[in-house]
């Protein structure tokens, strides 16, 4: 009886979570799909290891949109890279793209995703003082993106 008790469980907790799984596959789908067309256009690859995913409401509608920070590299050959935020809503149970806008590059400043809080994107910022090498920005600020009209749109910075 008790075998019969922990099978059941663990088929109970299988059944659960494989529609999870699945919606989490879907999700990541979209996001490559979208990343990969933009990156093809750019003549750029995606740094992968720079994407990073939060969620959280920016419409005040109580549905959290997805947000994705990325990086494209390598554009025609060069050295040179951008970084993106792109924001995504769930329409019928699947990702679809909104929006996205440049945050930042290689010569501008190197952006951080932190939150998403009060309907707004919170980035942690790193932009080049005056002598600063190209290298290496030493300039910590914030910045502060708001989804509006179908746009992102910067809000405030502090340096």
């Amino acid at each position: 009886m008790k075998t019969f008790i922990i099978i059941t469980f663990a088929l109970f907790v299988l059944c659960i979570s494989n529609p999870i799984v699945s919606a989490q596959n879907a999700d990541k789908s979209a996001i490559d799909k979208f990343i990969s067309d933009q990156a093809t256009r750019a003549h750029g690859a995606e740094y992968p290891d720079a994407r990073k995913v939060l969620t959280g409401d920016l419409n005040g509608d109580g549905a959290a949109e997805t947000v994705v920070l990325y990086t494209i590299e390598g554009q025609d050959g060069s050295n040179n890279h951008t970084q993106y935020l792109a924001v995504f809503i769930r329409a019928n149970g699947r990702l679809v793209y909104v929006t996205h806008t440049s945050t930042g590059s290689k010569s501008y400043r190197d952006v951080e995703l932190d939150s998403i809080s009060n309907g707004l994107i919170n980035l942690t910022t790193v932009g080049f003082a005056k002598n600063d090498p190209a290298c290496c920005p030493t300039l910590k600020g914030k910045a502060w993106y708001k989804l509006a009209m179908g746009r992102l749109m910067a809000v405030k910075s502090r340096k």
